[in-house]
């Protein structure tokens, strides 16, 4: 698949918010209905906003993934399902590493076991946990560094 990493542009602040609501329905089982809601509106309203976004597009110029920066700190990584398993979230992640160095670190939700699996794989490894996210709601994290 022939894909690049570009700078967010605003522009695509629709389908970016369109791939985290169809990523979140597919991975994030342990969220309500009213939960997700919820994630949406900061997502859409403020999150993006918040952070040095990079996508990845297709050929077409098109999103198929995307990661939210704030420095070292990965805030965000989502993928368009339809483009799971084809190396988007690695790529992202890789461009961070090119970006900020070895030592970034993440917080991913304890119950999303895909994405815990994901980012072992590429080097990470647990150093804390929280009971609650960000928002102080009970969806404890996982505290995760990059080792390399």
């Amino acid at each position: 698949m022939n894909t690049k990493t570009v700078v967010y542009e605003a522009s695509y602040r629709d389908q970016l918010v369109d791939i985290w609501y169809r990523a979140v329905c597919r991975t994030h089982h342990f969220l309500t209905t009213e939960d997700i809601a919820f994630y949406k509106n900061m997502v859409k309203n403020e999150a993006l906003s918040a952070v040095e976004v990079w996508m990845e597009i297709n050929e077409k110029k098109e999103p198929v993934g995307f990661i939210g920066l704030d420095g070292t700190k990965i805030e965000m990584l989502f993928v368009d399902p339809e483009y799971h398993g084809k190396g988007i979230g690695s790529r992202l992640l890789e461009h961070a590493e090119r970006k900020y160095g070895p030592h970034l670190k993440v917080d991913v939700n304890e119950q999303n076991e895909g994405a815990h699996a994901f980012y072992k794989r590429y080097g990470f490894v647990q150093t804390g946990r929280s009971e609650l996210d960000g928002s102080g709601r009970p969806f404890p994290l996982l505290h995760l560094d990059l080792e390399r």
